[in-house]
């Protein structure tokens, strides 16, 4: 008798702690509403998203899509200075934070943080990994060496194959998060342009867009808002080096 009592007070406990897990759980997803995600689908015009304002309404509507309209959404993109049109930084756009994926998990404290503004907060980092830059819909981005193909350097593959590799996420910024300043085409054309580029990734000296590493891992150096330019601005262009055209979404309030 007493060994069964024992064994009902253990299944009991078991409940009552998993139902304890399972409210402190949902208790912090409450506390800390997402105010960050990936783009979980691409507009699909290469680099012309429509301007910032294309950027930020594919937010709003993939944000909106999953409850979280009530927030103002911003990608996380620069555009260059163009005749009397001033630059514009991306961390300029995205209000102050902090900032939450949909899992509750915080993804920086601030603005400082976000960028590593001082040393030692450049030698923490901030904590965009791919295990914490997930979707809109609570998704991990697939990287480097997920499901690897020959061919999912071609749109035609990558838009079958969702779980192919595309964490190149386009941004247009520095490190620092600002704009570039040089004549080099950073943005594609300040986000409308979809022309093709006219040479490799590194070699290329016309359409092109600066990307990030959603998992910090690939090519140049494996930083989230600036790792290398993409080889054009053709959807095409953009997935030859692990893209296919997401970007990231801040909440500015």
């Amino acid at each position: 008798m007493t060994r069964r009592y024992s064994i009902a007070a253990i299944f009991t406990l078991s409940i009552l702690l998993g139902s304890y897990f399972s409210f402190a759980l949902q208790v912090r997803a409450q506390q800390h509403p997402m105010t960050f995600f990936v783009t979980s689908v691409n507009i699909g015009k290469g680099g012309d998203l429509g301007g910032l304002a294309g950027a930020d309404a594919h937010c709003q509507t993939l944000a909106t899509a999953v409850g979280a309209g009530n927030h103002t959404w911003h990608a996380y993109m620069s555009t260059q200075a163009r005749g009397d049109q001033p630059a514009i930084n991306a961390r300029d756009r995205i209000g102050q934070g902090p900032w939450y994926n949909a899992k509750g998990d915080m993804i920086a404290h601030d603005l400082a943080d976000l960028h590593g503004d001082t040393l030692e907060l450049a030698r923490l980092g901030n904590n965009i990994t791919k295990l914490s830059a997930l979707t809109e819909k609570g998704e991990i981005v697939p990287g480097l060496n997920d499901n690897p193909d020959p061919q999912d350097r071609t749109w035609a593959y990558a838009s079958q194959h969702p779980n192919s590799n595309r964490h190149e996420m386009l941004t247009g910024s520095q490190t620092d998060g600002r704009a570039y300043t040089d004549n080099k085409d950073h943005t594609c054309n300040n986000w409308t342009s979809s022309a093709a580029g006219n040479g490799s990734i590194q070699g290329n000296t016309g359409p092109a867009a600066q990307i990030g590493l959603s998992d910090r891992n690939g090519g140049g150096n494996g930083s989230w808002n600036s790792s290398h330019p993409t080889r054009g601005c053709s959807q095409e262009d953009i997935t030859f080096s692990h893209g296919v055209g997401l970007f990231y979404c801040f909440a500015v309030n």
